[in-house]
């Protein structure tokens, strides 16, 4: 269904020229400088609707990478590794509000503990994977938290009550959540009597049988 929309868009960008890391690189940047630049001055409406049309840009450099037939293992660490610059440039906007004009020490302390928490889902599935286990489980991967984070911030300015705090705590309950899970899973895995530790998969042992 996605790629029904993304794809000719994906082809349009890839005739024009750009490629996936121009689009990865363009669409991180204008997330980082719009949430600098906008929630630290209280514009959360605005901003947020700068954010997501950034971010839904960012989501089209795999559709340009298919269209250029050229994915590559450096573009996808490089997607990674923006979309955590990305993800806490958000946070830390909203964070630098709460300690200035918006004075609300509180959720400034628990938009802090949502940034940690969002850093911690991202890399201990990054350091499982370099384990040579898979980590993709969780109630809340980056999309979910995008949407938790935006769509609070986003209303919180149209006068929707108790909507930015209830989303921020919402968002910190699901990464604690998402920790925890991804730490069973990986311990698990680790556990496995099948596992080779250095294979880059799960192996399972034959028995013979």
């Amino acid at each position: 269904m996605t790629s029904r929309v993304t794809a000719p868009l994906g082809r349009s960008l890839a005739r024009i020229g750009l490629t996936p890391n121009i689009v990865t690189i363009v669409g991180a940047t204008g997330v980082v400088v719009s949430a600098l630049y906008f929630y630290p001055r209280g514009q959360l409406y605005a901003g947020s609707v700068v954010i997501t049309v950034f971010a839904l840009f960012d989501m089209l450099d795999g559709a340009v990478a298919r269209a250029r037939d050229s994915a590559s293992a450096f573009g996808a660490f490089l997607d990674s590794s923006l979309d955590r610059v990305a993800d806490a440039a958000i946070l830390a906007g909203l964070m630098w509000w709460f300690v200035g004009e918006g004075d609300d020490p509180m959720l400034a302390g628990l938009t802090l503990f949502c940034l940690i928490s969002g850093f911690m889902v991202s890399y201990i599935k990054a350091r499982a994977e370099g384990l040579g286990v898979n980590c993709d489980v969780g109630v809340a991967e980056r999309t979910e938290r995008l949407i938790i984070v935006l769509v609070a911030v986003g209303l919180s300015e149209l006068g929707v009550p108790y909507i930015l705090a209830g989303g921020l705590w919402l968002l910190a309950v699901m990464s604690l959540l998402t920790v925890l899970q991804r730490l069973v899973e990986t311990r698990a895995r680790l556990n496995d009597p099948g596992f080779v530790e250095g294979e880059g998969e799960d192996k399972k042992t034959s028995n013979g049988a």
